[in-house]
């Protein structure tokens, strides 16, 4: 039986899982490829730690080049994370011929299109079904399974632990800061939680789902990234009662201008499929032409679901390596000549609905002056509820229609410059048909 030799850059959780996985599932695997999958070399940072792990079954080294030069490596499996060494590990790896799989979304966020450029020119795969949404096979079904499509647009709660933390946030009415605590002492969150909470980890997996959806490259430094760490449970609180829920999504969208493609809170109908997402799972929701809409729902993290789709990587590359490179699956799912340079969007060019939160005098005239800006900026009022706050004040919610935000940025601009407006005007976007 052909043998398919693996090196592995790390053995954290992940790695530890993939380990695991190849050894348990080992006659499986055989049975899907025809190929036996064996992890022949190791690096890691703790030698102790890792052969506490898994003993002496194979060579360990704590210089990854090792790994990446060696000849006796067919595959690397990248499961370090961060920029660097990675970056240069992978490309050494690609420079070897070698293919490579990795769990690593910040890193082909922000170097793929050199990443993938490089492979090409190699003739090499890079698998990286891992690096967006854990188990789910979400990459997998836009680079093959909906091929046929022309895919419209793609939503998704893509970060567990934010989904967590508006979770805790809705049902037991804790603040942001406690439930953050909770999420970090349940093993969601990490120490510095900023990647996750800020919206930036949501943006990398977005921007790779919209190069897999739209054909074009990849472009995290266009991507708007907005995260939670503001949100209130005041409005979190509105949104149930108003028939909302409150999610991180990611949404890329095509339009007849260009791409969106953004990461903020958003307020979602709460029958929808997405808001009823509860707790660190994630879901992703793909929209084309001829399918309709399509929900991949799941573990987004984890060891043994992101282990899964490193094997899964495996099994492709096990598969697919022997065929001639222009017979493989492109890495992004279109022709490298095919790719297309469509503008991404800037925000202010987004048409969106809106929540607005704001404080008032409460005198005669503050709807009406507030109405008016409104409607002068081309904006059109779907609801409104006022609530009292103390004797002199009240609390106003605006549900608006789709409009687009630059005109809302325009109108919050001289709404909040009102000297009866006495706190920061909330604005939260919505989307009611996702």
């Amino acid at each position: 039986m052909k043998v398919m030799k693996v090196g592995l850059l790390g053995l954290g959780v992940v790695g530890e899982g993939t380990w695991k996985l190849l050894r348990s599932n080992m006659g499986e695997l055989e049975r899907r490829t025809g190929v036996r999958i064996e992890v022949t070399q190791v690096a890691v940072r703790d030698l102790a730690k890792a052969r506490a792990k898994i003993g002496d079954a194979v060579p360990l080294t704590q210089d990854g080049l090792d790994v990446v030069r060696s000849p006796d490596v067919d595959v690397v499996v990248e499961l370090m994370g961060g920029l660097n060494p990675a970056y240069d590990w992978v490309m050494e790896a690609i420079a070897q011929g070698k293919h490579v799989v990795t769990a690593n979304k910040a890193l082909l966020a922000e170097r793929g299109n050199e990443i993938f450029q490089a492979a090409r020119e190699k003739g090499v795969i890079v698998a990286f079904e891992a690096a967006v949404a854990g188990g789910i096979p979400v990459v997998k079904a836009l680079r093959e399974g909906l091929t046929a499509n022309h895919i419209q647009w793609v939503a998704g709660i893509i970060n567990g632990t934010t989904n967590f933390i508006l979770s805790e946030m809705r049902t037991r009415g804790l603040t942001f800061k406690q439930a953050l605590a909770e999420a970090q002492e349940l093993g969601y969150a990490e120490a510095d939680p900023t990647f996750d909470v800020e919206g930036i980890d949501a943006a990398h997996k977005l921007t790779l789902l919209a190069s897999l959806a739209f054909g074009i490259p990849v472009p995290f430094g266009k991507a708007h990234a907005e995260g939670i760490s503001d949100l209130t449970r005041k409005d979190v609180a509105n949104a149930e009662r108003l028939g909302y829920r409150i999610k991180l999504l990611g949404i890329t969208r095509r339009t007849e201008k260009g791409i969106e493609l953004r990461v903020h809170p958003t307020l979602i109908p709460a029958e929808s499929l997405l808001a009823n997402v509860s707790g660190a799972m994630n879901a992703v929701l793909v929209n084309g032409d001829a399918v309709g809409s399509t929900l991949y729902y799941g573990a987004g993290a984890g060891q043994m679901p992101t282990a899964s789709a490193v094997v899964a990587d495996l099994v492709d590359v096990a598969r697919m390596a022997s065929a001639l490179p222009d017979h493989q699956v492109p890495h992004l799912g279109f022709q490298a000549a095919a790719m297309a340079n469509t503008p991404i969007l800037s925000m202010s060019d987004v048409y969106s609905a809106y929540y607005l939160r704001l404080r008032v005098k409460d005198r005669p005239g503050v709807l009406a002056e507030l109405a008016g800006i409104l409607a002068e900026e081309g904006i059109s009022i779907g609801s409104m509820v006022q609530e009292p706050h103390g004797d002199e004040e009240a609390d106003i919610i605006f549900l608006l229609h789709r409009a687009l935000e630059g005109n809302v940025d325009r109108a919050l601009e001289r709404i909040q410059s009102l000297g009866f407006v006495k706190s920061k005007v909330i604005r939260l976007r919505m989307e009611t048909e996702l």
